[in-house]
């Protein structure tokens, strides 16, 4: 068995430690997010990376394996952009893979991904006190788009056997609807957010559909050793089974489920490795006009309630009334890209930010200074790593959260080890970059106080810290993440002893049918 921590994982290590197993199979990546997507802008169609941690982790990996990514065509150009079979080769410009689209009507969407994916499962699974809403007209479209995904699976499929990458929260049914149709398939199931605790879990009135779905996978990976702890105990409640948790499986029915923690990263080196922090500051400043003078804060995010920006703005207030030598000294630039706009919860959110950022600018604002930037847009991946480059200090205040990149894409901006990283103890990060400044995002105070020991932290101080932290990310980079949970893979299918011969188990092609 190869020892993952001894490689310098790398696109090209990835390919040459898996090159004997993955070249003889055939690997499936399923998310409701598509790695690409085109967009009408006024009367040109226009080629988007949506941002997006999932994509940012996976994107790499299926360039360096080639494949099948099969997501949701949600661009408002999709169409125009597939051919007959609704299929694309990707990226575009330089085709490494092949992404499948596949169409949902509007009541469909509606309730799979509006309604139980994000007013019921998110809320459920973060703890941020939001109450999560259960519809069975919800239910019922959430599962007929897992059908639907299934389906499309095992239409695309050119063996019976392949590795089959199941994303998030979103497809909780799919990895058994894929075992039903493909009982050779390899089933790897990513849980992108926290998993909650049983008593929470047993909200959801499907929570029993839910684990029987999951339980399809070969494998199902979080991102933290609790998320796995807190899923074994889901299972041991409310599912009739045989639990080992010492080795981490769940034998049912004559089928093994294996539960495994696999923290997920970015890829090394960064995209912003080439950018010294002097040009970042000048693209920065010049675009915002922030005076080189100025310290600059960033903060970067989807609007979601999870993210713990409503708590980070109050900080900054905070530290200005009770630090006022800082009023006209610091820039606290957010973005803040829309998301789920259609949902009251986000609606309410976005009201409650923006009348708190009018509200600190009008109090502490001089002249054409503005203590806040609110940066309420869509932006691209090339002005989130200029912004990161250029900041001195990022804060990453979660209530909530799964892993969180943008702490590790920080940390990898800073090639000349300066800077400040702030870091909410409830990302999966913290348990990671433990050279950050950890710091309750539930403490306003304290917050504030982070944020002055941030800006007046020697440089000496910042870069011991930074290196220590560019070292995690640099080894465990996404290749490692992915080298990982493909190496388990392997061992699954040679447990299971599949071979690659295109046919399935009833001796008729994948495509017979």
């Amino acid at each position: 068995m190869i020892d993952d921590v001894l490689i310098q994982w790398s696109p090209e290590t990835l390919r040459a430690v898996l090159a004997d197993d993955l070249e003889q199979a055939e690997l499936m990546v399923v998310s409701n997010r598509e790695p690409y997507a085109h967009e009408w802008v006024n009367d040109r169609v226009e080629l988007q990376m949506p941002a997006s941690g999932l994509v940012s982790a996976l994107d790499p990996v299926m360039r360096a394996f080639a494949g099948t990514w099969i997501a949701y065509g949600g661009g408002s150009a999709d169409r125009e952009a597939v051919d007959s079979s609704d299929c694309l080769g990707v990226p575009p410009h330089d085709p490494h893979y092949r992404l499948r689209r596949v169409w949902l009507t509007k009541q469909q969407h509606d309730g799979h991904y509006s309604g139980l994916s994000n007013e019921g499962l998110w809320p459920l699974c973060h703890i941020a006190f939001a109450r999560p809403t259960f519809r069975a007209s919800d239910w019922d479209a959430y599962r007929e788009v897992n059908r639907r995904f299934a389906a499309v699976v095992a239409e695309e499929a050119e063996t019976a056997n392949p590795v089959v990458l199941v994303q998030d929260y979103h497809f909780s049914l799919l990895p058994g609807m894929i075992r039903d149709l493909m009982p050779a398939a390899t089933i790897l199931t990513f849980w992108h957010i926290p998993w909650p605790n049983a008593e929470q879990f047993g909200v959801c009135p499907w929570h029993k559909q839910i684990l029987d779905g999951l339980l399809g996978s070969s494998i199902v990976g979080f991102h933290t050793g609790l998320h796995c702890s807190n899923f074994l105990d889901c299972v041991d409640r409310f599912v009739e089974c045989r639990i080992d948790r010492q080795a981490g499986t769940i034998h049912r029915e004559g089928h093994t489920t294996s539960v495994n923690a696999y923290p997920i990263s970015i890829p090394w080196p960064a995209q912003a490795e080439h950018l010294s922090r002097s040009t970042a500051r000048e693209l920065v400043g010049r675009r915002y006009d922030i005076p080189d003078r100025i310290k600059l804060i960033a903060g970067v995010e989807r609007l979601d309630y999870t993210k713990g920006i409503i708590e980070r703005l109050r900080a900054v207030e905070t530290l200005l009334e009770s630090r006022p030598e800082w009023i006209g000294r610091i820039v606290m630039a957010q973005v803040a890209s829309p998301s789920r706009s259609n949902l009251p919860a986000y609606q309410r959110l976005r009201r409650e930010c923006t009348e708190l950022v009018d509200c600190i600018n009008a109090r502490y604002g001089r002249g054409a200074y503005r203590p806040v930037l609110w940066l309420e847009r869509h932006h691209s991946r090339a002005a989130v790593d200029e912004l990161l480059a250029a900041a001195d200090i990022c804060v990453v205040s979660s209530l909530h959260d799964g892993m969180n990149l943008v702490a590790k894409e920080f940390v990898a901006a800073r090639h000349e080890d300066e800077g400040v990283l702030i870091l909410s103890p409830f990302t999966g990060a913290s348990q990671e970059l433990v050279d950050a400044l950890l710091v309750n995002p539930y403490d306003t105070v304290d917050m504030a106080e982070a944020m002055h020991r941030a800006l007046t932290m020697p440089p000496e101080e910042q870069a011991e810290r930074m290196r220590s932290m560019r070292e995690v990310v640099r080894s465990n980079n996404v290749y490692r993440w992915a080298g990982r949970m493909l190496l388990d893979a392997v061992q699954a299918r040679r447990r299971n002893g599949h071979a690659s011969n295109g046919q399935a188990q009833n001796g008729t092609s994948v495509w017979g049918s």
